[in-house]
Formats: C-alpha cells, structure tokens, sequence
C-alpha cells in the first residue's frame, strides 16, 4: 500500500466538492507526491479517476470500504 505525503479529507462532501479539493490540494504539491482522497460520496468513484485521467495525475489505489471511498493520487 502506498504511504500518502498528504490527506484530504472529504467526507460529508458532495459532488464536486471532493474533486474540486483534490485539485486545490495537488497544486500546493509537488510533482511525484502522493495525496490521499477520503470521500464517501457515491459519486467520487466515478469523479476522481475521471479528473485524475482528464488532468493528467496518475490514479495509484481505489478502494472502498463501509461506504468510505479512497483515492491514491500521485502528482504528475
């Protein structure tokens, strides 16, 4: 499993908050970093790897666990 160098937490939020953060997030990043996405809206399993694939970061981990979405996203 991959160690995050940042967590966003978006639980509670609903789309398109949680991609919307992610990007807010990976900008204060540097290349190669890795930022952690909890979410649980139903959503974000399509949102994220859809914006990851659209701006170019690369979709390390998905995974999904009590209704808790997580999201490995490593800074391109």
């Amino acid at each position: 499993m991959t160690t995050p160098d940042h967590t966003l937490d978006a639980l509670g939020l609903l789309c398109p908050l949680p991609v919307l953060k992610a990007r807010k997030r990976l900008q204060s990043l540097t290349t190669g970093q890795v930022l952690r996405v909890i979410a649980d809206d139903p959503a974000a399993i399509v949102d994220v790897p859809h914006f990851c694939q659209e701006s170019g970061h690369h979709l390390l981990t998905q995974s999904k666990s009590d209704g808790v979405l997580t999201f490995d996203i490593r800074k391109s």
